[in-house]
Parts: C-alpha cells; sequence; structure tokens
C-alpha cells in the first residue's frame, strides 16, 4: 500500500501523518509513507486544501484530520478492496 501525506509541513500535517501510522502500525499492514511537501505535486492531486491523505494514488481525505478510528476504517476498505 502507497500513502501520500500532503500538505506544506504545517502540525494537522504532521498530525495526519503521526495518526495514519498508528494506524498501519494497529492494523500490521505494511505500507510506504510519504510527504509530499511540494505544491506542484499536491496540486496534481487536485487538492485544495490541506492535509489530504492518497492511497494507491487516489484522493481519500482533504482539509482535515481524522481520528485513529476514522484513518483505520479508511485502510481497512482498501484492504478489502
Amino acid at each position: 500500500m502507497e500513502i501520500k501525506i500532503l500538505g506544506s509541513g504545517c502540525a494537522n500535517c504532521t498530525k495526519l501523518e503521526k495518526v495514519t501510522k498508528e494506524g498501519i502500525a494497529e492494523l500490521g499492514i505494511v505500507a510506504q509513507v510519504e510527504k509530499v511537501e511540494d505544491m506542484q505535486k499536491i496540486m496534481s492531486y487536485g487538492v485544495m486544501s490541506t492535509p489530504a491523505l492518497v492511497i494507491n494514488g487516489v484522493v481519500k481525505l482533504t482539509g482535515k484530520v481524522p481520528n485513529k478510528a476514522r484513518i483505520i476504517e479508511i485502510l481497512k476498505k482498501e484492504l478489502d478492496a
């Protein structure tokens, strides 16, 4: 699973990365997490508000930091897909 955290490096972007990594660890899945701070790359995903969560090239969440339970729910859906 390839996961990208899109954002400028703000506090919310850091929180999203932390919560995502916690969810990955709790589920025991293998995932590559990458932070993307380049605005051109962020805009190439059509994202206008950060932070954003991209899983396997698909934007799953923008403009907010969900709790760990929500992240786990999103990750499980990806595993089942």
